[in-house]
């Protein structure tokens, strides 16, 4: 029977030869090329907390946009609950454009190679979008007024509760989740990217960087693309887009309908703009609203925008199984994992109230496949052992995945300084602070959702006897067993 053990940081499930690895963690590699989010200018309960921009600079960042050709009229930007947010100036009918920025006050790679950052940048070679913008709202935050986009820079907040901007007090009301090892991991890797860009970009042109540059400032800049941009605009199309960015999310939104397109205008369509509509109805002085992403969990709402969702569809847990390089049948498992279209890991996220993923139970009977069982790796069941593998194999091997999953998920909630009771209980609290409340939500949802994994392999664990495995299901298959799990006896 396998014996998993716990390693920190991060949570390292693993078990014996053949053993299958559990990886109780959020998977770090979506979060190295910068997939943001459309964002408020401060999201979260406590945004308010942060210093809102005064009338004059609000009234400011307006005459802006319009000076620069922002048509803006049907919405206003104000200090709302959620920090700053876009506000109908009239009754809004659903669909209707409330802004329309064009493409020159954009903050893209465009806006990169046209300032005078730019051919440093592009001398660096490889440098990510998200670097070369975030050095291009560093560079334009020093020139302060002389800047084109010094009204919009300030009203910027300086953080939100995204846990990246958390102290390390903070950070220990996540002890045990997922999210406090993707944050940090994060942060980990801003911080790796402006070692590399101090040496290579800023520290040689101190002419265009005469301030001092820390890495909290990469990070705060990291923070606002990471919160700010619009989904569809990532990799090399990223582009921040000033006033746009402004509108909050809602949870009551659940169309997937797109709010917003880029499109020309003008004499041949050839000024580019970025056109933002509203999703539904609103009436004069009420908050406009889009949602940000129907599928991020409240850990991945958390870690870029610094709130979260009472809401189970948000609560989930990342579950990373790994085929051991140790595994006496690494290769033949690996070959059967490549050939169904997976490999030698494999994520799934399990979201609370849902069914496990299809091809979860399989990839662990793959893991778990030996002893007895090791024929159907054998070359002549190459092309149909992922079909047996949807079906349970042997008592053995059940047992294994079993025993496996519910061992690593006990030691997953052993991690936790809390249990699900008192959790509960913190959440009655009137005096919360928001990041308090959103470490709480983060946490109870993940704990629940490791609950609901343990208590499906437990019952099934305690159903092993009624399943049919395989050795009988080939016996009906020729024959010799009724459906009845009888011996056929065939007499001459």
């Amino acid at each position: 029977m396998a014996a998993l053990h716990l390693v920190l940081p991060p949570h390292i499930l693993s078990g014996h030869g053949p053993p299958p690895l559990l990886r109780f963690h959020r998977k770090l590699s979506p979060l190295l090329h910068l997939l943001p989010r459309a964002a408020a200018a401060a999201t979260g309960a406590s945004a308010a907390a942060v210093t809102a921009p005064s009338d004059a600079a609000l009234q400011n960042f307006r005459r802006w946009l319009s000076t620069h050709g922002g048509d803006t009229g049907a919405v206003a930007p104000a200090v709302v609950p959620e920090g700053l947010g876009l506000v109908a100036a009239r009754n809004l009918p659903r669909g209707e454009v409330v802004a329309e920025v064009p493409k020159k006050l954009w903050m893209d790679a465009d806006a990169v190679a046209s300032s005078d950052i730019g051919r440093v940048c592009s001398s660096v070679g490889d440098l990510r979008p998200w670097v070369s913008v975030s050095l291009l709202i560093l560079r334009e935050a020093a020139r302060g007024g002389d800047s084109l986009w010094a009204p919009y820079l300030a009203i910027l907040p300086r953080q939100t509760d995204s846990t990246i901007f958390w102290s390390e007090q903070e950070l220990l009301e996540i002890q045990g989740t997922q999210l406090l090892s993707t944050t940090m991991g994060v942060k980990e890797y801003v911080r790796s990217e402006f070692n590399n860009v101090e040496a290579e970009v800023i520290a040689p042109n101190k002419d265009l960087f005469p301030g001092t540059i820390t890495c909290d400032d990469f990070l705060w800049a990291f923070g606002v693309l990471r919160s700010r941009v619009f989904p569809e605009l990532r990799g090399d199309k990223l582009a921040l887009i000033p006033f746009a960015d402004l509108i909050n999310h809602s949870g009551d939104i659940t169309s997937k309908e797109p709010c917003w397109e880029i499109k020309g205008k003008g004499f041949l369509g050839r000024d580019v703009v970025f056109s933002l509509r509203t999703p539904l109805e609103v009436k004069s002085g009420e908050q406009v609203y889009v949602h940000y992403d129907l599928d991020k969990s409240n850990a991945e709402l958390a870690l870029d925008y610094g709130f979260t969702e009472w809401n189970s569809s948000r609560d989930s847990y990342t579950l990373t199984l790994e085929i051991s390089e140790s595994d006496p049948f690494y290769g033949d498992k690996l070959d059967i994992a490549e050939l169904n279209g997976m490999g030698e890991t494999a994520y799934f996220d399990i979201v609370l109230g849902e069914s496990l993923p299809p091809q979860m139970i399989p990839y662990l009977r793959l893991l778990c496949l030996g002893g007895t069982d090791a024929f159907l790796l054998e070359a002549l069941f190459r092309n149909k052992v992922w079909d047996h593998l949807e079906l349970p194999v042997s008592r053995d091997n059940e047992e294994s995945i079993c025993q496996v999953i519910q061992k690593a998920c006990k030691s997953a909630l052993a991690a936790y300084h809390t249990t699900i009771e008192e959790d509960e209980e913190l959440l009655e609290r009137e005096d919360l602070q928001s990041r308090h409340q959103i470490a709480i939500e983060v946490r109870i949802g993940e704990k629940k959702v490791l609950q609901q994994i343990n208590d499906i392999f437990k019952e099934r664990e305690q159903e092993l006897d009624d399943l049919e495995y395989y050795q009988e299901r080939r016996l009906k298959d020729l024959g010799f067993l009724g459906d009845n799990g009888e011996i056929i006896f065939w007499e001459s």
